[in-house]
């Protein structure tokens, strides 16, 4: 009598006989077959450390539903979530020029051109006009992928003129801001001044009652919020989010003093004043909405 006994074991498969009549055990068989499982399915939280699915993390509006860790949502992504497919994107004759002719390991325009590669956006900050629901906004949404959403001209520029068409339509102005760069070393003073520029633009709202609502997410740093990112009506943050003008490192070997826990991170922004309130990202389409109520728009 034989007695075959099969195993499985992960892709291998194992199978054991021996008989009756002897002792000695026929030579184990593996299988030399794999299942074929498709590369780049699955992520890692950085949080939590959890295995996510990325069709999963996608549809979660790339917040992990372990933990509520907020991954890095691109500029479209983010347009989508909040204005859907009701959003006229202007500006996107400004094109990004070498003005200083600036040169380090590659061209600028060589790196200009490897960023809107990996992104597939012409520039670090995209504006249009949509509806959010009935209520018709202009939104502006800086990328934080495309060369840290650092602030050049035509950065400032779109920003500038979203603030201007919110002035002359008479509509409530977003912006969502993502930035670990602040001003473009490469185009020198010119990038500087785009400070001043948006923030010029955006008095005029408030002069003429048109409300601003700011966005910050991680990381929203160095000139961006020094400008046009800190001077919303109403200023709403995305959770755990890094804000600040420099980092933590920085601040502490300046004034040589141990900096308390959380310090730049949003929470502790809220509890000291900065920002108005934190939102999930799964939630500010309604708070959204809920806030231009209030303010009777």
């Amino acid at each position: 009598m034989i007695i075959g006994i099969y195993l499985g074991f992960g892709n291998w498969d194992l199978e054991f006989s021996t008989t009756e009549r002897s002792e000695e055990a026929v030579p184990l068989f593996f299988s030399t077959k794999k299942k074929d499982i498709p590369h780049g399915l699955w992520l890692k939280c950085p949080d939590c450390g959890g295995i996510l699915f990325k069709k999963t993390l996608r549809e979660n509006l790339r917040v992990c539903p372990k933990c509520a860790y907020h991954f890095t949502l691109g500029a479209r992504e983010r347009i989508s979530s909040l204005l859907g497919k009701d959003f006229k994107e202007f500006s996107q004759g400004i094109k990004t020029a070498n003005p200083l002719n600036f040169t380090a390991v590659k061209d600028y325009r060589e790196k200009i051109a490897e960023e809107q590669k990996k992104t597939e956006l012409d520039e670090a900050c995209l504006v249009g006009e949509g509806h959010l629901d009935n209520k018709k906004v202009i939104l502006a949404v800086t990328d934080s992928r495309f060369m840290m959403g650092s602030m050049g001209s035509v950065v400032g520029e779109r920003i500038t003129q979203a603030a201007e068409r919110a002035k002359s339509k008479k509509i409530p102005l977003v912006i969502v801001s993502g930035s670990g760069g602040g001003a473009r070393m490469q185009e020198g003073m010119l990038s500087l001044m785009q400070m001043a520029k948006t923030s010029a633009a955006i008095s005029k709202l408030d002069t003429s009652s048109i409300p601003f609502i700011s966005i910050l997410t991680n990381p929203t740093m160095a000139g961006v919020l020094a400008s046009f990112a800190s001077l919303g009506d109403v200023i709403i943050a995305e959770p755990r989010a890094l804000i600040g003008f420099t980092g933590p490192r920085v601040i502490e070997q300046t004034i040589r003093q141990k900096l308390p826990a959380g310090f730049q991170k949003s929470e502790f922004l809220l509890q000291h004043g900065l920002i108005d309130m934190i939102v999930d990202r799964r939630k500010l389409k309604g708070v959204l909405k809920q806030v231009l109520e209030c303010l009777n728009i």
